[in-house]
């Protein structure tokens, strides 16, 4: 695994994005919605970095149950705030085809939120599918698998400082050990 995006340059990026947030939102209140589990670190850094009145919600979106290939959509907005007429900050870990965002920032809007803003800590260049683009952006990545920093393979690597790219030979010692296949 290589370093991507160091610690320091997650910081200095998350505050730049902050300050981009603050410019547009001002002083109003914002909802601001992490998508799970991916956001959470991320969310985590970003609030203390807002200085206007705001609450916390989640949504729990899954696609990618234990592997690298994107699945259906599963929404859960059971631990979600009521957002009607409310300013809104949806935060997610990565912009990759931008599925995710779109269903779920279109499941918030039929919500009726007052405005609705989107923020992602990575977007992954040229594999969009999807014709939106997010309002806050802390870095633009190349097409390689990441990990750290919330993002996963595997339920693992979300505690990393950093964001790393996954390399082969990770991908490769993380493969699930098949029954009858266990080596000593």
């Amino acid at each position: 695994m290589k370093e991507l995006i160091s610690a320091e340059q997650l910081d200095v990026g998350i505050r730049k994005m902050a300050e981009q947030i603050t410019s547009m939102v001002g002083d109003r209140p914002l909802t601001v919605i992490g998508v799970l589990t991916g956001s959470v670190v991320l969310l985590a850094d970003l609030i203390r970095q807002l200085k206007m009145p705001l609450r916390i919600g989640f949504i729990q979106a899954t696609s990618y149950r234990g592997g690298v290939e994107r699945g259906e959509l599963e929404l859960d907005v059971a631990i979600l705030p009521d957002v009607v007429g409310q300013e809104v900050l949806l935060v997610d870990d990565i912009f990759d085809t931008g599925h995710t965002l779109d269903e779920v920032q279109r499941m918030i809007q039929s919500m009726e939120p007052r405005l609705l803003h989107t923020a992602v800590l990575l977007h992954k260049l040229g594999r969009q599918e999807v014709d939106i683009r997010p309002d806050f952006i802390a870095f633009e990545i190349p097409d390689e698998f990441v990990v750290g920093y919330g993002l996963d393979y595997r339920d693992q690597y979300r505690n990393l400082p950093y964001v790393a790219v996954l390399e082969e030979a990770d991908l490769e010692s993380n493969d699930p050990v098949e029954p009858g296949n266990a080596q000593a």
